[in-house]
């Protein structure tokens, strides 16, 4: 691609905000205001739900309130359409099988597992581009991307067996991307990081037979599993469904995560805003949204570019004001200070600040609505994925081979449309928050000193009880954020400490708990050892991707101490939970061997064998399990209970 190309455009533009004005605008200011209470928690974002219902501008919310009610087949795992035979529904007492004979319990484990293998898909396809672009550096054909971290791409090499003695980092990148780029359809019939997990979490992967082969092998195999006429025992399937998690924990989610370091730098503690507050009037404004770091790291690059910069003066702006939303946000947030905008349910609500140029998103968590919300203002949608291409949307498809030039053209047509903005439509009444982020593992073993020691005597001094990592996406069953945010404040003032990723750690960020300060919030044990060292009681840990440095933080823990890592006094959580992702996050979870609770009960309910198998079979297989709570003071209990029953069977 060259500077002079245009961008495509997704079919047609979307010339009218084609809504359902009509019906929201007979909502009365009472309704208005009962609705904005009970859909979010986040203040920052009460006002723009004010006035989105008053101009009758649709969003999720809508959306979902024109679903009711659900169908109760769909919402109990018990409709399938996977066949041609189909689509059938268990309706008892008559209707018992599907034609081809599946029970319930078949059907129901056959579409979780269809669920979990699509996000581990998700996330080990996004791993799989920031592996092929350090093989690209290595390889010489990705000339934009440099190593950023030196000595953790030689550190990770060693891992993997490639020899760095003498070496220059091009071709060290080179033999670890493709050993790396090996692990997707590996024959080895293992994965390198799986190596990190405790010797006795490995010895039961191995006694169960779920150990992880390699990352696109057990998707396809999950895949042809859930063929008609191939996988008919559900316990086979669900065992199946860990091995798969497993293959994107320490694998594709993994490799992400550690090779964004490599190239984009190891994430340290920095000061940040977040919330819609962090719109500027008189800046060009463009927010980067979706999950991968690849673009955004360019489009950084590209606003300082002095030919840019030239065009912003005279368009009559102050200057660029880049912006983050959900995971590319936390991207940029952790490794860049780069204000986030907010989490998955602030999207539409970012359009609606009225002073958004672009709105640029590579995949994964995006509205396909957007450019509606889009045409009811002057911003425009530019996708930039093969995979993701959104009708009404411009596109530049992205290559890292040509990454800044199309960054630059990008940020150049944001540039132009800030004189398109129509003044009396900005609406930006709030202000930012401050959060402190960047808690990666090598910063939190920085921070102790170098080594992990001083939290583990904090652990079992019981200044600190334990930790949980509260992770996932926003759901409008769920008030927006009340789950995250209430789940952490009640667990900090357990002395439980709480390490998030994704919309969690956003949610947290926009309630304060990001904050050195939110210590005060905390148990007295906690609130002692916060403060000495002079960080939130609540660290973020990065994107979704970046589950995986939990999991790498539990494993670092369970061999420091020699036991595997079912053992620990650790939790997981997933109050607000929607996406295919967090299904492979929840099971990768529980077979490392962390009780995990969701606050969103996941389409299984209509086998009661299915649900007693993840929420208590699989305690005598992984030794952890599933929980279901919608009540996050509840779950703070289930969790509470869980860690004392860990702190006692270790003796401390």
């Amino acid at each position: 691609m060259t500077e002079e190309q245009k961008p495509v455009l997704i079919r047609e533009k979307i010339e009218v905000c084609e809504l359902d004005r009509v019906r929201l605008a007979l909502m009365n200011p009472q309704l208005i205001e009962q609705k904005k209470e009970e859909r979010t928690f986040d203040e920052s974002a009460k006002p723009y739900l004010e006035l989105t219902m008053k101009d009758g501008i649709e969003t999720v919310w809508d959306r979902y309130e024109m679903q009711q009610p659900p169908c109760k087949y769909c919402a109990s795992g018990l409709s399938c359409s996977r066949c041609a035979m189909g689509p059938c529904r268990i309706i008892p007492p008559n209707r018992i099988r599907g034609v081809c004979g599946a029970d319930a319990d078949l059907i129901v484990a056959r579409n979780l597992l269809d669920t979990l293998a699509t996000g581990a898909a998700a996330h080990s396809d996004h791993g799989r581009e920031i592996v092929l672009t350090l093989y690209g550096i290595g390889k010489g054909t990705v000339k934009d991307y440099v190593i950023s971290d030196r000595e953790k791409l030689v550190r990770i090499a060693s891992e993997f067996g490639v020899d760095t003695k003498g070496r220059d980092e091009q071709q060290i990148a080179a033999d670890l991307g493709r050993a790396m780029l090996e692990e997707f359809g590996t024959v080895k019939d293992s994965l390198q990081f799986a190596a990190r997990a405790p010797s006795s979490t490995r010895g039961i992967w191995a006694n169960l037979g779920i150990s992880p082969r390699g990352i696109d092998r057990e998707v396809v195999d999950a895949m042809h599993r859930v063929q008609m006429g191939v996988g008919a025992d559900y316990q086979n399937i669900l065992l199946h469904g860990l091995r798969t998690a497993l293959s994107d924990g320490w694998g594709g989610s993994m490799m992400a995560t550690e090779i964004s370091d490599v190239l984009f730098g190891t994430p340290a503690p920095n000061e940040s805003l977040v919330n819609l507050g962090v719109v500027k009037k008189d800046h060009v404004n463009i927010s980067l949204h979706g999950h991968n770091p690849m673009l955004s790291e360019m489009v950084v690059k590209a606003a300082k570019d002095p030919e840019v910069l030239s065009l912003v003066q005279g368009a009559g702006a102050k200057g660029i004001n880049l912006v983050g939303l959900c995971c590319t946000g936390n991207e940029l947030l952790m490794r860049k200070g780069i204000p986030n905008a907010g989490n998955h349910f602030n999207q539409e609500l970012l359009i609606a600040t009225g002073a958004l140029e672009a709105m640029v998103v590579d995949y994964q968590c995006i509205f396909p609505s957007l450019p509606r919300t889009a045409s009811c203002y002057h911003t425009f949608i530019i996708s930039t994925s093969p995979k993701s291409k959104i009708p009404g949307s411009y596109y530049f498809e992205f290559e890292p081979e040509t990454a800044y030039v199309t960054a630059k053209a990008i940020v150049k047509m944001a540039v132009g449309n800030f004189r398109n903005r129509n003044p009396d439509r900005v609406f930006i009444p709030v202000k930012p928050i401050k959060v402190t982020t960047g808690f990666s593992v090598e910063a939190i073993r920085a921070a102790l000193g170098g080594t992990f020691k001083p939290l583990i005597d904090q652990i079992a001094n019981g200044n600190i009880r334990g930790a949980v990592g509260i992770v996932g996406c926003n759901n409008p069953k769920v008030k927006h954020d009340y789950g995250h945010v209430t789940l952490g404040k009640e667990l900090i003032k357990r002395d439980i400490l709480c390490v998030e990723t994704g919309c969690a750690a956003i949610a947290s960020g926009k309630a304060g708990l990001l904050q050195a300060s939110a210590a005060a919030l905390a148990g007295s044990g906690l609130k002692a050892v916060c403060e000495s060292l002079g960080i939130p009681p609540v660290l973020h840990m990065g994107s979704c991707v970046d589950c995986s440095r939990i999991l790498h933080l539990a494993a670092e823990l369970g061999n420091a101490l020699n036991v595997g890592i079912h053992k620990l006094p650790l939790a997981g959580a997933a109050p607000e939970w929607y996406s295919q992702k967090a299904v492979s996050i929840g099971s990768y979870f529980v077979a490392s061997g962390v009780f995990t609770v969701l606050g969103v009960m996941p389409k299984i309910s209509g086998s009661p064998p299915v649900v007693s198998l993840l929420t208590e079979g699989l305690k005598g297989a992984v030794n952890a399990s599933f929980a279901v709570e919608p009540d996050p003071l509840k779950a703070a209990d289930l969790i509470a209970d869980h860690i004392e029953r860990k702190r006692t069977e270790l003796g401390i």
